[in-house]
């Protein structure tokens, strides 16, 4: 098969694809919405960071915890960490179970830009209302929370590893 017919067909399966199209339509919308969130906020937002904010828990995350998650390592998630703790978004506390260790949580601002960060998610969910009409948009809705339901009750479906270069103690 020459570079062009795999062109094709790479073209063909992709759009064949409902799970292919969900994630180029999650990309998509998450470009817009930290497009819509920069424009009204002026903070340097990037997917980096919209791919941390999730897993940083409201009563705080240990730093290690959030590579984890992320499945970077400790000093890629402390990059991002860094930055929004400079954006203003988020803070470093001491854990509360253990004074050696700092918990990483929302500050009183990162709260608020997760309110505001909903909001522009609405705006997004009315454009495309909009674009396909409440009723498929309903539908649209139901499906999708039966999916993440449905995800969500079997667990993690990678298991979490250290990133290379992690944990180099001999065993």
């Amino acid at each position: 098969m020459d570079a062009e017919d795999y062109a094709d067909r790479l073209e063909a399966e992709k759009a064949r694809s409902t799970v292919q199209l969900l994630f180029k339509a999650a990309r998509l919308l998450n470009e817009r919405a930290i497009e819509r969130v920069r424009a009204k906020t002026n903070r340097p937002l990037r997917i980096a960071h919209t791919s941390l904010l999730p897993h940083v828990d409201l009563e705080g995350t240990r730093l290690t915890e959030l590579a984890s998650r992320l499945g970077v390592t400790k000093q890629a998630a402390g990059q991002l960490v860094d930055e929004l703790v400079e954006m203003g978004l988020l803070e470093r506390v001491a854990d509360p179970d253990d004074a050696r260790a700092k918990l990483v949580r929302f500050s009183k601002r990162g709260r608020a830009g997760i309110l505001e960060g909903l909001a522009v998610l609405a705006e997004l969910g009315a454009d495309i209302e909009r674009l396909v009409g409440p009723a498929k948009m309903r539908s649209l809705h139901e499906v999708l929370t039966a999916v993440v339901h449905a995800e969500a009750a079997r667990g993690p479906a990678v298991e979490q590893q250290r990133p290379a270069g992690g944990d180099r103690r001999r065993r």
